[in-house]
């Protein structure tokens, strides 16, 4: 009974040594994977901040990277401790595939998401048009993108529908051209209407000499002449500019008695 009960013992010793020593290995690699992983992640960090990547990206990029090498010494650990870790690997393969699939639409703007912040089609405090939405960009994240609207809304848009559609930058270039249309009347003298045109453009401080401002004559509508001023100005002058060119034609035309007409329609009663 003795024997039988030191031979137990001397068997538990064994395993507890066996075991001891695994568990301290994979103690082992995980405590130095970690410490690695960290310092990895925080030069790559660094040689991102040196060849003066976007924050935003450079972020993601360590996040994605830090979870990649801490997963990869999980396992490892789990592998000293005997774990089968191509099971567990096949487990979680198949765990997220069914996530996957019950995610599609967050997947897609998650992937939308990477795409912004790589490719970088807009950044923050641009005025953008995307999405069928216009606003002030306030905050790129990877599953949404947050803009401003010019009456102060706060606008969640999803990044799928972002990159699935056009996306118009009005910030990334420094100028911008401001389109006007001006009806006069067929009466009006032409060449004095355009004379004030070019006149009020030139005394606008906020148009720039070049490209040079274009007036001329647009179309010939049904009740009117339509001209067209094409002044360019600096992208954040273009609605100022734009309302007070409007204020400042109207009240030149006014007194120049030039006319800005209005459709009519004559309306002919019938004999009797």
């Amino acid at each position: 009974m003795n024997a039988a009960v030191s031979e137990v013992v001397a068997q538990a010793q064994s395993m507890a040594l066996v075991w001891g020593v695994q568990l301290l290995s994979a103690l082992a690699i995980f405590v130095v994977g970690r410490w690695l992983a960290a310092r990895l992640v925080s030069w790559a960090e660094r040689l991102m901040a040196r060849r003066k990547v976007d924050t935003a990206v450079s972020h993601f990029l360590a996040n994605l990277l830090n979870w990649g090498l801490l997963a990869a010494v999980v396992i490892a650990a789990l592998g000293q401790l005997g774990v089968q870790t191509a099971s567990l690997v096949a487990v979680v393969g198949a765990a997220g595939l069914a996530i996957g699939l019950a995610l599609q639409g967050s997947l897609s703007n998650f992937a939308a998401g990477v795409l912004l912040l790589v490719f970088r089609p807009f950044k923050i405090g641009d005025y953008v048009e995307m999405a069928g939405i216009a606003g002030t960009v306030q905050r790129i994240q990877i599953f949404t993108t947050e803009l401003n609207s010019p009456d102060n809304k706060r606008i969640i848009v999803p990044n799928g529908r972002i990159i699935a559609g056009n996306i118009v930058n009005f910030s990334t270039n420094g100028t911008r051209r401001v389109d006007m249309v001006f009806a006069v009347s067929y009466r009006d003298d032409l060449q004095q209407a355009q004379t004030l045109l070019r006149e009020l453009l030139a005394a606008e401080p906020r148009v720039l000499a070049e490209p040079a401002p274009l007036v001329a004559v647009h179309t010939l509508a049904d009740s009117s002449v339509q001209l067209i001023a094409r002044p360019w100005v600096a992208s954040s002058d273009y609605w100022p500019v734009h309302y007070a060119l409007t204020e400042a034609v109207k009240n030149a035309f006014d007194q120049a008695g030039i006319t800005i007409p209005f459709p009519q329609r004559v309306v002919h009663q019938p004999a009797d």
